[in-house]
C-alpha cells in the first residue's frame, strides 16, 4: 500500500515559509542541473518522513512555467513504498528571487494560495558539480544530505555535515539513511 511522505521540497505544515534570511545560500544555483535523481544520505529526523527506513530518494523536473515536480519516496521497516507529489518554486520571501531558495507545496494545488502549505527549501551547498547538495530550512529544523548516487562518498557526506554545523544546525541529531 502506498502512503503518502515527504522529503526534499516538503515541509507541510511545518508553518509557512520564512522570510529569516540569516542563513547563507549556494551562489549562482542553475535549476537546470539540479533537477532530476536526488538519494538521501543523511537528515534530520522530522515527522513527515518517521516511517520511511531506508531507499529515500526525490526526483525533481523542471516545468515550462519555471515550478518543480518533485515525487519523492522511500521503503518503510515493514518493506512497503511512500511516495509523496509536491510542487516546488522560487520563494517569493526575498528579492531579488533566488534559485537556491525555494518553497514546496505537498498539500493540494488549489490550496497553493495559503502561506501556510509552502515550507522553505534551500539549497546551501553544492559539491562535485551537482553531485552533491545540503539543502536546510532557515530555522535550522530541517536537513538533508542529498547525493546524485545511492552510495556516496562518505568524505563529502562529512563535510556537508561539518558545514552544516557551522551554520548552527544540531548536526549531532543526523541520522545516516539506509540506500
Amino acid at each position: 500500500m502506498k502512503k503518502i511522505f515527504a522529503i526534499p521540497l516538503v515541509a507541510i505544515f511545518a508553518g509557512c515559509a520564512t522570510s529569516n534570511t540569516n542563513l547563507p545560500t549556494q551562489a549562482g544555483v542553475d535549476l537546470g542541473k539540479y533537477v532530476g535523481t536526488w538519494y538521501e544520505q543523511a537528515r534530520l529526523p522530522n515527522r513527515f518522513q518517521k516511517d520511511c527506513a531506508s531507499d529515500v530518494q526525490a526526483d525533481y523536473k523542471l516545468n515550462t512555467d519555471n515550478t518543480i515536480s518533485v515525487t519523492n519516496r522511500c521503503q518503510t521497516q515493514g518493506g512497503g513504498t511512500e511516495v509523496a507529489e509536491g510542487a516546488g518554486r522560487l520563494s517569493n520571501s526575498v528579492d531579488p528571487r533566488d534559485p537556491a531558495i525555494l518553497q514546496v507545496r505537498f498539500a493540494p494545488k488549489w490550496t497553493s494560495w495559503l502561506p501556510m502549505v509552502w515550507g522553505d527549501y534551500w539549497i546551501l551547498r553544492l559539491e562535485g558539480d551537482y553531485r552533491y547538495s545540503l539543502v536546510g530550512t532557515p530555522d535550522r529544523k530541517y536537513l538533508w544530505v542529498l547525493s546524485r548516487d545511492k552510495q556516496a562518498d562518505q568524505t563529502t557526506v562529512d563535510a556537508l555535515l561539518e558545514y552544516a554545523e557551522t551554520l548552527g544546525f544540531p548536526v549531532d541529531e543526523v541520522k545516516k539513511t539506509a540506500q
